[in-house]
């Protein structure tokens, strides 16, 4: 049995600014150079840079008519609108789709009621637009259908449509072929076409842009656009898209929403997993309840149990949720949801355990620079799941297959700085379909051209990766002491916020700090820690480790190490002190 954990991860110190030019911002702000310096990798030189990264402002997102197509868009859908035309919201049946579908679907359904939603049935229609979508569409008189999150490569499906008298919208942020779907309009900030300012909005992004276009162009106030911002963050942050620029507003207020008023649907969760309101003090003495959430809790609470409909049942439970006209439904929707992520997690844990024993059986596996697995049996909705288990586990490039309708349809997850979906790309003679990202991919094949597939994938993989991409990086933002780590400079960083890719909480770097004595192992093999940097310091800044338990007997010793870390806050017992999450050490 081959023991295959990850190596020893790499730490990288991203590039510093330089000393002056840190001095002077910090000088300015009034911050230490410390921030001032996680400010300028930011992108962020001036006071009035600084400014609009710390106070976003939706007077600055991007007018929605520089998007290509958005003048087209709009006006087919008044024109439905106006001649009474039935309208399909018919998107993905994931966290993405839902939102998007239960956005569009909210916002004309509040003025105009011949609108309904359609979600295709993961095992039986497969991802995108299907045949089966667009029957229904014929049969029950809909006559204009707008895609979310999906439609960008359904050149076949949308010729179909046509031919039934059907027209599409498609609104998706996926990266398009060679040749665009003949549909009215194509919204997607990815085409070699387009010149909006912005190509990383999520598809439910693209389906805000719509409405916000609709809204600008018809005379509908923006604040019936902006109260489904909560979506758009839930979107953003569930599919893991850079959260900066006109992402980091629409973000920003979505996450003001979730905190103060959220949506039936959305507490009903927060209820069902014990995340309770909390007391804010106001300027005038006063005191307010509200939610505390962060992205990470819609990327690990709300997120996951709203893709749990899709993957398990009906991702149409997942938008009756999200539109839940009071809190009696919504409890009652929640429940249903929950009952699906339960069921979610116990496939998750069983069929990842089966790919570790699969690997460990491999005796090749260890030359090998891709991982691509394949059992007929597999649950379809969490192959995407155990995909990342396994990428995370043994870092490389991953293929989780499954048998779905006759054929292989796999979930892919990549490495950082590595492009599968380019790699995929390169074998798209041996493929039915392929859809994706740089880091998150899926695709259809015959399982006749599965080994075929895996041998190529493994031969290009090999000869373009670069063997510093296979060690797990930990980026390094800065170095700092722990002296420097007070709560003024904590409430500065906490500004930096909402945290994701492009704009990650800062991981900073910490040399030679000692154990005060204090620390222990607690729970499955965690660390609870209490650290100093001064030998005889006895009590120092909490932290804590998870999975670290084997550095204990060396810490214990009192013999320096040096951490990295992200600063966060931890509530116990009424009481909220900063600590340290860990996110590795070397013991010196």
């Amino acid at each position: 049995m081959l023991d295959l954990e990850i190596r020893e991860k790499r730490w990288a110190l991203k590039a510093q600014a330089p000393k002056a030019d840190a001095e002077a911002l910090a000088t300015e702000l009034n911050v230490s150079p410390v921030l001032a310096n996680l400010l300028i990798q930011r992108g962020v030189h001036t006071f009035e840079q600084a400014r609009k990264f710390f106070r976003p402002d939706l007077s600055e997102l991007y007018d929605p008519f520089l998007m290509k197509d958005m003048d087209k868009a709009v006006a087919r859908l008044k024109k439905a609108i106006d001649q009474g035309e039935r309208i399909m919201v018919y998107g993905d049946y994931d966290v993405d789709g839902t939102t998007s579908v239960a956005l569009v679907y909210s916002f004309i359904h509040s003025f105009y009621p011949e609108v309904d939603y359609y979600l295709p049935d993961r095992y039986k229609e497969g991802y995108g637009i299907s045949t089966q979508g667009i029957d229904f569409a014929a049969d029950n008189d809909f006559s204009l259908i707008i895609a979310l999150d999906c439609g960008i490569k359904s050149i076949d499906k949308i010729e179909y449509a046509k031919s039934k008298g059907i027209d599409f919208i498609i609104c998706d942020h996926h990266r398009p072929g060679e040749v665009l779907p003949a549909a009215v309009a194509v919204l997607d900030p990815k085409r070699s076409d387009d010149t909006y300012p912005f190509d990383e909005l999520s598809g439910c992004g693209i389906g805000f842009k719509l409405i916000q276009g609709y809204a600008q162009q018809y005379g509908i106030a923006f604040e019936e656009v902006q109260k489904y911002l909560d979506l758009v963050a839930i979107s953003t942050a569930a599919d893991i898209v850079p959260i900066v620029d006109e992402n980091r507003i629409l973000v920003h207020y979505g996450m003001l929403q979730l905190n103060a008023h959220p949506r039936h649907g959305v507490e009903a969760i927060l209820k069902l997993n014990n995340l309770k309101k909390q007391e804010f003090p106001e300027k005038d003495g006063s005191v307010v309840l509200r939610y505390n959430l962060s992205v990470s809790d819609l990327v690990f609470t709300i997120g996951p149990r709203i893709n749990a409909a899709g993957r398990i049942h009906d991702a149409r439970h997942a938008v009756d949720l999200l539109i839940s006209p009071n809190s009696a439904e919504a409890l009652a929707n929640s429940i249903r949801i929950n009952e699906h992520n339960t069921e979610r997690k116990s496939l998750d844990v069983k069929i990842t355990q089966e790919a570790f024993t699969l690997i460990q059986e491999d005796s090749q596996f260890a030359r090998k620079k891709t991982t691509v697995l394949f059992r007929p049996d597999w649950h379809k909705g969490v192959i995407g799941i155990v995909a990342s288990r396994l990428m995370e586990r043994y870092y490389r490039p991953t293929i989780v297959f499954t048998e779905s309708n006759g054929m292989a349809t796999g979930s892919a997850r990549s490495v950082k700085d590595f492009d599968i979906y380019n790699a995929i790309e390169s074998c798209s003679d041996l493929l039915e379909q392929f859809g994706g990202h740089m880091y998150a991919a899926g695709l259809t094949l015959k399982i006749e051209n599965l080994a075929a597939f895996t041998e190529r994938f493994e031969e290009l993989v090999g000869s373009t990766i670069e063997e510093r991409m296979l060690v797990q990086e930990v980026e390094i933002d800065a170095d700092l002491t722990l002296a420097e780590i007070t709560p003024s400079f904590y409430s500065v960083l906490k500004q930096f916020a909402p945290f994701g890719p492009g704009n990650m909480s800062p991981v900073f770097r910490t040399e030679s700090v000692r154990d005060t004595g204090q620390s222990r192992i607690v729970g499955n093999n965690h660390l609870k820690l209490n650290l100093a940097e001064n030998e005889t310091t006895r009590f120092g800044i909490d932290g804590i480790a998870f999975q670290m338990g084997q550095f204990y007997p060396f810490i214990s010793r009192r013999i320096p190490f040096d951490i990295c870390y992200v600063i966060e806050e931890n509530t116990y017992n009424g009481r909220t002190t900063l600590q340290l999450n860990v996110k590795d050490m070397k013991v010196r």
